[in-house]
């Protein structure tokens, strides 16, 4: 029987959350890899800042298998903080399983617990496959209403 376990992520984690991370970075998305020392320090702010941003750990039969990362800021327009979901994967073999519904569901009721006005993301053009997990999930196309702009300081 197969266990699936969503749960905020602990200093446990740590190893896991570097050997995810680093696959959603290097193999999903096809960046630069980072250190692993910039990694751990990017979780470890998480860990001892938790107003800064939290992370889940989706695990299949004690098998680290997903992550999903919020970050916290603040909407003027709202006046109330907002969370970004930045991050939500599911590695290649895990997928099909509603991991990653579950590890949206925590998210999102996380903010719901913690009173955010909301939860927003993004995800790339082709990356149809969570396109319609954020559609079935209840998510809304807002690129109507806002554009993104960024401007990149890449620095690896």
């Amino acid at each position: 029987m197969t266990t699936i376990t969503i749960r905020q992520a602990n200093a446990a984690d740590m190893e896991a959350l570097i050997s995810l991370m680093n696959e959603y970075i290097v193999d999903f998305y096809k960046r630069p890899q980072p250190t692993k020392k910039q990694l751990r320090n990017l979780i470890n702010h998480l860990f001892h800042h938790p107003d800064a941003g939290v992370q889940f750990i989706a695990t299949q039969n004690d098998e680290s298998v997903g992550f999903s990362t919020l970050y916290f800021t603040f909407s003027t327009t709202r006046v109330k903080p907002v969370a970004i979901l930045n991050d939500l994967y599911v590695t290649e073999k895990a997928r099909g399983q509603k991991i990653g519904e579950k590890l949206f569901s925590a998210s999102h009721q996380y903010t719901k617990e913690h009173q955010y006005a909301a939860m927003s993301w993004e995800t790339a053009y082709d990356n149809t496959r969570a396109q319609m997990l954020y559609r079935k999930m209840g998510g809304n196309v807002t690129n109507d209403e806002w554009i993104h702009y960024d401007i990149s300081n890449d620095i690896l």
